[in-house]
């Protein structure tokens, strides 16, 4: 594996505006923070309009020249395009323009490398990468030799780009048995938790939404939290106790991003499934980002390609410390919403009590009396439900509470 920790690479980011009605200079303004996440600076930008991009080279050819003029003029050392490139245009393009070219897939799949620090994490990463080369190797094969170090370079490498396609086959083949294994392990914790009878919440959001922030102010979990997408990759499940003593689960998941190419997804779908298992979904939004609406679209679509659906949301408007008043951003799918601030823990108390009502509305209510020699159905009810009240009486003890539909009194 190449060290790319000292290089600082200078990039052109380049895209086609089809009018289709996406933002294609916030969407750069995001590449340009992926870019800066894997190591590199942006020092320009190019856009041109097309009906669709060209088949061979992407862009035009006269919006070519003007790239490799950028280039030139702002001596970068290669350039980034916001879409995925087929091999044929990324021959071409490398051929025009004399540097390395990527294109956004490629960044993310650096990313995750860099980031991925569970078995599991780097199994997926590795996977997704090979299967990603595999289907760009005739492409590349011309324009291997012009990589050199900096991003895009993490992984795999050049030296594994340049095998046999079958022997790529057989790795990947390995790496999926290797991850049927993990999966079937994740399986049996996740029989253990329901079988435990505590309610699982899911923490789901937009890359750099606050995730991890959130679930280490609450449960002292120590995930990396920095200012940066992806900052996370693998997820962290930790147990937690509501304000009403109910205890739950709390599991971070990876951050989503726009233009998640669906191989991506694909290869994380036994991480992104712990989403799928959850009870409930803690849905994170930035509410200082000015695309807050655009990414709480993003990450339901994300959600509805994994097939999660007809689950409870709490959406958390995140980050209100760092707004004057808060904007007008609406989450039409979510069952509750919670404004809060992750990193000064201000509004965890309606958190919680938001969580506790969306549990309890799957329950029932009791109002009993419980015999003495039956006072262990207390903790019980401690452990795995809600208790509201308790009375001691002569003849036991009275308790208002709400409990699982299973659960024998």
């Amino acid at each position: 594996m190449i060290d790319t920790s000292e290089i600082t690479e200078k990039v052109i980011l380049f895209a086609v505006d089809t009018g289709s009605g996406d933002d294609v200079s916030k969407s750069l303004e995001e590449l340009s923070e992926l870019v800066k996440t894997a190591g590199a600076i942006c020092v320009g930008t190019l856009i041109q309009n097309l009906d669709h991009p060209e088949t061979a080279t992407y862009l035009g050819s006269g919006k070519c020249e003007e790239l490799r003029a950028l280039i030139e003029a702002s001596d970068a050392t290669g350039c980034v395009c916001d879409d995925e490139l087929t091999p044929m245009q990324l021959e071409h393009l490398t051929e025009i323009l004399g540097v390395k070219v990527l294109d956004r897939t490629m960044v993310i799949l650096d990313i995750f490398a860099g980031r991925a620090k569970t078995r599991e994490g780097k199994v997926q990463v590795e996977m997704a990468q090979l299967k990603f080369s595999m289907k760009r190797l005739v492409g590349m094969r011309n324009s291997l030799s012009r990589l050199g170090g900096g991003i895009g370079t993490r992984g795999p490498g050049e030296t594994k780009l340049e095998i046999d396609r079958r022997v790529i086959r057989n790795r990947v083949s390995q790496l999926e048995r290797e991850l049927d294994d993990i999966k079937k392990h994740r399986e049996i914790i996740r029989k253990q938790r329901s079988e435990s009878k505590k309610p699982t919440v899911a923490i789901v959001g937009y890359t750099n939404a606050g995730k991890s922030t959130l679930i280490n102010r609450l449960t002292d979990a120590g995930v990396l939290a920095e200012d940066k997408l992806f900052a996370t990759l693998d997820p962290t499940s930790r147990a937690y106790t509501l304000e009403s003593g109910q205890e739950i689960i709390l599991t971070d998941t990876v951050g989503f991003i726009r233009k998640l190419p669906h191989h991506l997804v694909n290869a994380f779908h036994s991480t992104l499934t712990e989403a799928m298992y959850a009870d409930i979904l803690l849905h994170v939004v930035d509410i200082s980002n000015p695309e807050a609406d655009r990414q709480i679209l993003t990450v339901y679509d994300t959600l509805r390609s994994l097939g999660i659906k007809d689950k409870p949301v709490i959406t958390v408007m995140n980050k209100i410390d760092l707004v004057d008043e808060i904007p007008p951003v609406k989450d039409l799918s979510a069952d509750r919403v919670i404004y809060l601030s992750a990193a000064s823990s201000v509004g965890f108390s309606e958190l919680d009590q938001a969580i506790d009502d969306v549990i309890n509305a799957g329950r029932r209510y009791v109002e009993t009396l419980i015999p003495y020699q039956n006072a262990a159905v207390i903790s019980k009810i401690r452990s795995y439900g809600t208790l509201l009240s308790e009375d001691y009486r002569d003849d036991g003890i009275f308790i208002k509470a709400y409990v699982d539909h299973t659960m024998e009194l």
